[in-house]
């Protein structure tokens, strides 16, 4: 499951408080390997630091919320069905706006108004 947010966020999916997950989902990148950083990061602190400053990043995020995610997709599938549902929204679109051109031209066609206007004189 891929989940993309407007901010860096505490995940509510994370393993631990969720600060790698959501720094993850925020810029996109994968997060095991987000969470792999993080542990070696911590790791190479010595330990105690990077745990200290993992705790304080985790208590200054604030927990993610439904207005937070920009996009939440489940599998490459869902990429191909919000493009079939732009497709066809694109198809809609240009029906509409071939209707609308004809009505157009229906209306404001000065030539069939002068053709119509010449038959009801010569008949007279």
């Amino acid at each position: 499951m891929e989940i993309r947010t407007r901010r860096w966020t505490r995940s509510p999916r994370g393993c631990v408080l969720g600060v790698a997950t959501g720094l993850a989902e925020w810029r996109g990148l994968p997060i095991n390997l987000t969470r792999l950083l993080v542990l070696l990061l911590i790791c190479s602190t010595s330990f105690v630091p990077g745990v200290i400053i993992y705790l304080v990043v985790a208590l200054l995020l604030p927990e993610q919320t439904s207005d937070d995610v920009i996009r939440e997709s489940y599998h490459s599938s869902s990429y191909s069905r919000r493009e079939k549902e732009d497709d066809d929204l694109k198809k809609r679109y240009e029906n509409l706006k071939r209707k609308v051109e004809g009505m157009e031209n229906d209306l404001f066609d000065k030539e069939k108004e002068w053709d119509a206007h010449f038959k009801a004189s010569t008949a007279l």
